[in-house]
């Protein structure tokens, strides 16, 4: 009986410490992550998956809610984290080249840079920033311009996602009515 009362008691102890704790509110902007092979976490549990990905894209998803996002709520021209909140951050686990240039595994963190017509694109070596706002450019070691489209319908949460092809993927980076697609080659 003296178990159980003490059994109670405790169990009463940790329900209130943990009723009295104040948690943040949802984040607007969502974290993701991105795999490359895709899926790779359901193809490793099948046991499907190879030893280890190719890499891997942590970022923040904000969403349109009625505004102009690219001249506006993302300047053109001016540097940007990709995203929301941290910037976004890029694990290799192995070496690649992204647009041509070569890229030796580790991890890194990645901007963008928007215009009407083009994004540059920029790996750097820096981590563990938030924003874009400690950004330096001395430590990029990849900047590539590639050519925006057209989406037919506008995307309402910044999304980015692997298309795998022949020679690796492309990661397709979308949101309002522009996608980017950056060439990874294996």
């Amino acid at each position: 009986m003296k178990k159980i009362l003490a059994f109670t008691l405790g169990l009463m102890l940790v329900i209130s410490a943990g009723a009295q704790e104040n948690w943040p509110p949802l984040d607007n902007s969502p974290m993701d992550m991105i795999y490359l092979p895709v899926d790779y976490p359901i193809l490793k549990i099948r046991k499907s998956a190879p030893q280890t990905p190719v890499m891997k894209i942590i970022y923040s998803r904000p969403q349109k809610k009625s505004r102009k996002v690219f001249g506006e709520l993302v300047e053109y021209g001016a540097v940007w984290r990709l995203g929301a909140n941290e910037a976004t951050e890029l694990d290799l686990f192995k070496d690649v080249k992204i647009a041509n240039t070569k890229i030796k595994k580790g991890r890194y963190t990645m901007y963008a840079i928007p215009y009407k017509e083009k994004w540059t694109v920029i790996i750097n070596k820096d981590n563990d920033v938030w924003g874009s706002f400690a950004y330096d450019a001395k430590k990029d070691i990849l900047r590539t311009d590639i050519k925006t489209e057209k989406n037919a319908e506008p995307v309402e949460s910044f999304t980015m996602m692997f298309k795998e092809t022949d020679t690796g993927a492309s990661l397709l980076i979308t949101w309002e009515d522009v996608k980017v697609s950056l060439p990874v080659t294996l």
